[in-house]
């Protein structure tokens, strides 16, 4: 079994958003050297080195890698739009995230992690593996999993390793992440007392952003486990068990309504992710 690597330098795009900056925090408070690169700036730690760039407009400058400090690895959190998943924005960003990170490659970077996401596999019932077959369903999915096909291509012939790191129902820092849950914050803030639901039958595999960010943590700090990484809990709950812990352990004075909106047909009954692969990665880490 390898080993978790010490004192390295990181980069860390898109920074400053929802999962960005829990990323640099937990990277920094493990004692690397953090660059933290983002548009805006306002909510990272302050001990990274902050560098205020963006990506989209200067993707083909010829100095990228030295820019930003020449990194061990770059975790590409960079992304517009992510929580609109028909925006425009994917398929108009999608080759200035390809060039940005070639142009890395190009000119040193040898470990690229890219956030991905489950829905690149579009509908899907049961277990997903590395390997199930995708076909996605949004523009979001599209240019996830575009991207994903072209880095692979890419890395294989231009000796760098990555890590595609697959994101699956991310839950807390409730305000910031536009879920269901934000939802329930909000209902519950401006004092509802009931909250307009599904059946909340169908089953998904939730994971909060602590424990994300724990995994992504330990797939950077290591170079044995490459390729297509679930970042999942391996377990399918039901909506409304998830909905009904979280009013609890959050003691929101709201219910929920079961049965206003119908089960959308596109939803899947049960979806989650095989997580074999990251308790591997974290038992580098903590073996």
């Amino acid at each position: 079994m390898g080993e978790s690597r010490i004192n390295m330098k990181i980069l860390v795009t898109g920074a400053n958003g929802y999962i960005g900056n829990h990323v640099v925090t937990s990277l920094l408070d493990r004692g690397h050297y953090v660059v933290a690169c983002d548009i805006k700036t306002d909510n990272i730690d302050r001990r990274a080195q902050i560098v205020k760039f963006d990506i989209f407009q200067n993707c083909n400058k010829d100095d990228l890698f030295v820019k930003f400090g020449s990194p061990d690895v770059c975790m590409h959190l960079a992304w517009r739009d992510g929580f609109v998943h028909n925006s425009p924005c994917h398929m108009q960003d999608l080759s200035a995230h390809y060039i940005f990170l070639t142009n890395l490659i190009n000119q040193g970077l040898r470990q690229l992690a890219v956030m991905g996401t489950m829905h690149e596999v579009g509908y899907f019932e049961g277990k997903i593996e590395e390997t199930t077959p995708c076909f996605p369903l949004s523009l979001y999915s599209v240019a996830k999993n575009s991207l994903r096909q072209s880095l692979m291509l890419f890395c294989q012939q231009n000796n760098c390793l990555l890590q595609w790191l697959r994101g699956f129902y991310i839950f807390g820092d409730d305000l910031k992440n536009h879920s269901i849950f934000t939802k329930l914050v909000e209902a519950a803030q401006r004092g509802e007392k009931t909250f307009p639901f599904t059946s909340g039958k169908n089953k998904y595999d939730f994971i909060s952003v602590e424990e994300l960010v724990n995994q992504i943590t330990a797939v950077l700090l290591q170079t044995e486990v490459s390729g297509i990484i679930n970042c999942c809990s391996g377990k399918p709950i039901s909506l409304a068990d998830a909905v009904e812990s979280f009013i609890k352990n959050n003691n929101l004075k709201i219910k929920l309504n079961y049965g206003v909106y119908p089960d959308r047909v596109y939803d899947s009954p049960c979806i989650y992710g095989d997580d074999s692969k990251i308790q591997s990665i974290l038992k580098i880490n903590h073996g």
